[in-house]
């Protein structure tokens, strides 16, 4: 009988240990995955930034104001009343170098600006809903000269910083 229970506790040994050595190796492919994996994500989250600047759409760039120095002033005969309009301009652009580009030809669009305010009807420009045409008008112009000028559009829109009715 000394040897049945011999030969019994053996094989239970030797199944125990076949386990603990599973367990072991286990252990250690799932520590190496779990370290391989973090190193793959935190090498491609670091390789991601400078592609991702030079790829970014438009609208993910943090965006520029420029202010269209001096305020424009136009006036109007409106009945034979002499009306006037003042209006500061800030330009909303999102690619500073396309905005210096622009600069260049301010006078070309200092002049289409004016020309669209000029030709403007007082009595529609004192309703919110008439200013607010007149900023989208203006800001189709401005991205006109830059379609023409400069080869793409840069500015995003105008903005009314000061509008004055007299």
């Amino acid at each position: 009988m000394a040897k049945s229970d011999a030969v019994v506790k053996e094989p239970a040994t030797k199944g125990r240990l076949k386990l603990i050595i599973l367990m072991v190796v286990a252990l250690l492919l799932a520590v190496g995955l779990s370290v391989g994996a973090t190193w793959y994500f935190m090498h491609s989250a670091q390789s991601k930034p400078a592609s991702a600047e030079a790829e970014t759409p438009l609208g993910k760039q943090p965006a520029i104001f420029e202010a269209i120095a001096p305020a424009f002033v136009a006036n109007f005969n409106q009945n034979g009343r002499q009306r006037y309009l003042q209006v500061s301009i800030t330009m909303l652009a999102r690619n500073p170098v396309d905005l210096e580009a622009l600069k260049v030809h301010m006078p070309v669009i200092r002049n289409n600006l004016v020309m669209l305010f000029s030709g403007q009807d007082f009595a529609t420009l004192a309703s919110p809903v008439g200013q607010e045409m007149l900023r989208q008008k203006a800001t189709a112009s401005v991205q006109e000269v830059a379609q023409k000028e400069v080869g793409k559009v840069v500015i995003e829109q105008l903005l009314f910083t000061n509008f004055v009715l007299q």
